[in-house]
């Protein structure tokens, strides 16, 4: 009975080992043919300052009555707080469209706690909120979670907007 625990126990560590091997980043290829893999540049959503919003997306205090955007692309920026449960569970996935639509799509963050400017010219009382900025016209305002296809399908719509 005790040599077959024995046998039990180094066969479920030697299974334990084997599955926990971390995975090799290469890949194996035919002998003569070389891999290269290919490299990826992680976007990350910035964060905004009152100051970095007035010189990146509108100046508000030199058009107060007009809506001037200054970027060269159609933008999103989320409105959240580090508190907030919906915000943490949709952050990833406004990080990972950052990366789907990097070079398309500009992508900034907004912490209403740290910014209750920005928070209050838009007018944000809940929270996650997404303001949509196309290249022309005007911004819209998304107000609660979005799932992944919400959002994508949101970000796909502002870069059809036509100027």
């Amino acid at each position: 009975m005790k040599k077959n625990s024995l046998v039990l126990i180094v066969l479920s560590a030697f299974f334990l080992l084997i599955g926990c091997q971390p995975k090799s980043s290469e890949t194996k290829s035919a002998p003569g043919v070389s891999q290269q893999a290919k490299p990826t540049a992680k976007v990350t959503p910035m964060e905004l300052t009152a100051e970095e919003f007035k010189k990146r997306i509108a100046n508000y205090e030199t058009h107060p009555n007009e809506w001037v955007y200054l970027g060269e692309r159609p933008a999103v920026i989320d409105f959240y707080a580090t508190w907030c449960g919906p915000c943490k569970m949709t952050a990833p996935i406004f990080a990972d469209l950052a990366n789907t639509f990097a070079g398309e799509v500009d992508f900034y963050k907004v912490d209403i706690d740290q910014q209750p400017e920005l928070a209050g010219l838009f007018g944000v009382t809940s929270i996650p909120s997404l303001l949509f900025i196309p290249k022309e016209g005007k911004p819209s305002m998304s107000v609660g979670a979005m799932e992944r296809q919400q959002m994508q399908a949101a970000i796909q719509d502002l870069l059809s907007v036509t100027p």
